[in-house]
């Protein structure tokens, strides 16, 4: 009884913090313009009731037809305003990126020891401009090629297309595996020997622990100082999630970095992202705060590159098992190029222009981030006569973005073409990488490892529909990972060989 009478002190005291909190914005400082329009909201807690938990590019999509390409919701006394069409993202985003470049704090991230990455970091913070001229710099085609010669690319690539021959069923292992070596090698020059690799692994379930922290709705992203309860405390759930996932999360980056390092002072380390910025001058030792910086962006490589990618590529397997037309027509192309007897190279791109039209319709069809990361305005804007106040966390709908018929007539029909002729249609790359100060410096590595692996998987093999005990095929029913990185689940399908002078080349 005194526990029950406890907590209803704790959650009516809740409630009037969060009516103060409500009457500070309306009264002492209200607003001039109205906000963009949005569902209807309850007094105290806005749209928390309404807001979707699984794939919510969705319903923002669904609300977007009602209320418009611009809209807003309340959690409490916080503002999410979602943009759902490339006019408005880039108008406000990319345009007036100045005071649209920011991140929200998320408090799971602060208190997971996450809030210097790449990812998280306040374009305010003196270290952001640092961050960026690194990878800018160092996520070129001329530089990555460096860090991942051409040889061992082919030689990377052999040991997927092997392990698809071999162990077709474990293809979602095996992209994950391909997709991560090239991420470690390019950071820290670290060189996958092991299908359960460990570097590989970490990755993995950092993947798995940050999905934990972004996804449940946690008091303490509106209430900071619910950071100070007690663990036992019936608000203080996040603290039990939080002990779960910190150590994990902390590795990703220090494990690598500490492996780099002594491959550095022992010698026997190879060319990469981490040993060029470790040893810029003769002589220099890196500061505390030159290490930091070193450790967060090479992590940064390790830990994006990897998720992305694999993603995109897991998307292609779904698609060309229920696209049998469109595969055959990239596969005529590539074999053109390559007389099926050896792998491709990028510098055979040139010379497909349907398989990279193939790898843009990939990325709008299924995007690998539906709604990107979160951006925060820094400063009172108007837009349309609309309000978008300070400190409001922006959300642009990718997955909206790339399923608009204004942009892409029959958006849910997978057309390569849609990319060729004399009037091809926007390309997908300038909207699903991000917008602005936050687009993606390691755009174009993604792209050339996309194309690496797609164009040498569909000349060596052929994609099916998976089949049922009685030899039948099963169509596909999938549903996507909600988390940041999507993911297509229940995946299966049947990878089959279809050109022996490729896979006798693979043993080469």
């Amino acid at each position: 009884m005194l526990f029950n009478n406890t907590l209803r002190i704790e959650y009516l005291f809740a409630s009037l913090l969060i009516l103060l909190a409500i009457l500070w914005r309306r009264i002492i400082s209200p607003q001039r313009l109205p906000l963009p329009p949005g569902p209807p909201r309850k007094f105290i807690t806005g749209n928390l009731h309404q807001l979707p938990t699984s794939q919510p590019w969705l319903k923002y999509a669904e609300w977007a037809k009602e209320y418009g390409p611009i809209l807003s919701l309340h959690t409490f006394h916080t503002r999410l305003i979602i943009l759902n069409s490339f006019k408005t993202t880039t108008d406000l985003l990319n345009s007036r990126s100045a005071i649209y470049s920011d991140r929200p704090i998320s408090w799971m991230g602060q208190l997971a020891g996450r809030g210097l990455t790449v990812f998280q970091l306040s374009s305010e913070h003196p270290w952001f401009p640092r961050y960026r001229k690194m990878l800018l710099s160092a996520l070129n085609r001329r530089l990555t090629q460096v860090y991942c010669p051409p040889h061992w690319q082919e030689h990377q690539l052999k040991v997927l297309l092997r392990g698809l021959s071999e162990s077709p069923d474990g293809f979602v292992g095996l992209i994950k595996t391909y997709v991560a070596s090239i991420a470690l090698k390019i950071s820290y020059g670290y060189e996958v020997s092991a299908d359960n690799d460990f570097f590989v692994t970490l990755v993995e379930d950092g993947s798995r622990a940050m999905t934990t922290l972004n996804q449940p709705f946690f008091y303490i992203e509106i209430f900071p100082f619910f950071r100070f309860l007690p663990s036992w405390f019936p608000f203080a759930k996040f603290k039990r999630v939080l002990k779960a996932s910190k150590k994990i999360l902390l590795d990703i980056e220090l494990v690598p970095f500490r492996w780099a390092k002594t491959k550095i002072e022992s010698g026997t380390y190879f060319e990469s992202f981490f040993s060029q910025h470790f040893l810029r001058d003769e002589g220099h030792i890196l500061s505390e705060e030159e290490s930091e910086i070193l450790k967060w962006t090479s992590g940064s490589i390790y830990a994006g590159g990897a998720h992305t990618t694999t993603s995109a590529i897991a998307s292609f397997f779904l698609l060309m098992s229920t696209h049998p037309d469109i595969q055959k027509r990239a596969q005529d192309e590539i074999d053109r190029v390559s007389g099926r007897d050896r792998l491709l190279t990028i510098d055979d791109q040139k010379a497909l222009p349907y398989v990279t039209a193939l790898l843009k319709e990939i990325l709008r069809w299924a995007p690998v981030a539906p709604l990107g990361l979160k951006h925060r305005v820094t400063k009172d804007d108007i837009y349309n006569g609309f309000w978008i106040p300070k400190g409001a966390t922006i959300v642009a709908n990718i997955w909206a973005i790339a399923h608009d018929e204004e942009v892409y007539p029959n958006p849910f029909a997978f057309d390569p073409t849609r990319y060729l002729g004399e009037s091809p249609q926007r390309d997908p790359f300038d909207l699903v990488f991000g917008y602005g100060r936050r687009v993606c410096p390691g755009a174009r590595l993604a792209e050339d490892s996309l194309f690496l692996a797609v164009s040498n998987i569909l000349a060596a093999f052929s994609i099916y529909k998976a089949l049922d005990a009685d030899g039948k095929e099963v169509e596909p029913c999938v549903e996507w990972k909600t988390s940041v990185v999507t993911f297509p689940l229940n995946l299966a399908c049947r990878i089959v060989p279809r050109s022996p002078e490729m896979l006798a080349s693979l043993a080469a």
